[in-house]
């Protein structure tokens, strides 16, 4: 498979940012997209809601669902699963995409930021993945992708903020467990990790407007999540993949379209990276 026509993604957290370019990117083949999202209104700082992400999938030619719920709530996390299923039939794909992020040490972090983490990140991944399992069960390529770091446990990361690797990681081994424990339905469970940073407002919000400017924008993210949704679910498994390794193995040799910042700085390595 080249294309995802006709195929079914569900995104949580796809109204702006990385899960949009990616709802996009499928939108362009024709797919159908539903969104989970909170975002029902326009934030203070952070521009764009579930509503404007679907219309901009409709733009891009795919079909959209834009449902408000919350990852973290079991009971949205099922009704967002079976309105998908009523509205395209069935579900090809989950993006695991919903992320909240904090840095700070351990000392600093603050227990309802720790629990926000825990309950979005690796929680509301294990939540609708497991959801959306029996229906991915009758998918003809069946893929999970979480956008989620290796699991490199050099000190380092846990020491410079314990709370949010914790959190990170719960996502990465969820995409381990789920590959080997449905290898034989042919689900493909695999996690996605940018190479720089990428340039989204929510990081503009947490790091402000100077990281942004060695950073490479979303639709490298876009574009590697879509090598992997196309390749075959029971060969392309239980893999961390790096953005720019995936597409360099398709052939792309020249990354300086995705630059968003200033040509004469040097990209800055996202974290979790040696």
């Amino acid at each position: 498979m080249s294309e995802l026509t006709g195929k079914t993604l569900l995104i949580s957290g796809g109204s702006r940012g990385i899960g949009l370019a990616i709802a996009q990117r499928a939108a362009r083949d024709g797919a159908h997209v539903a969104l989970l999202a909170k975002t029902a209104k326009p934030h203070p700082t952070l521009p764009g809601t579930v509503y404007t992400a679907a219309e901009a999938i409709e733009a891009a030619g795919g079909k959209a669902l834009a449902m408000v719920g919350d990852v973290r709530s079991d009971a949205d996390v099922q009704r967002v699963v079976e309105r998908t299923v009523e509205r395209f039939g069935g579900i090809d794909v989950v993006v695991n995409n919903a992320s909240a992020i904090d840095l700070s040490g351990t000392e600093s972090v603050a227990m309802k930021r720790y629990d926000l983490m825990q309950d979005i990140n690796c929680r509301g991944t294990f939540l609708l993945s497991k959801t959306a399992i029996p229906h991915l069960r009758g998918a003809a390529n069946p893929h999970i992708l979480t956008l989620s770091p290796p699991l490199n446990l050099r000190p380092h990361w846990a020491g410079n903020h314990l709370a949010y690797t914790i959190a990170k990681y719960g996502m990465s081994l969820c995409t381990l467990g789920l590959a080997a424990e449905f290898a034989d339905a042919g689900i493909g469970a695999n996690s996605l990790w940018p190479r720089t940073t990428i340039a989204t407002a929510a990081i503009r919000a947490v790091r402000g407007e100077g990281p942004t400017h060695r950073s490479r924008s979303p639709e490298i993210m876009s574009d590697a999540a879509h090598l992997i949704l196309t390749r075959s679910s029971r060969s392309c498994t239980g893999n961390f993949f790096i953005d720019e390794d995936v597409l360099a193995e398709a052939g792309v040799k020249d990354f300086s379209s995705y630059r968003n910042g200033r040509d004469d700085l040097d990209l800055e390595p996202d974290l979790f990276l040696d």
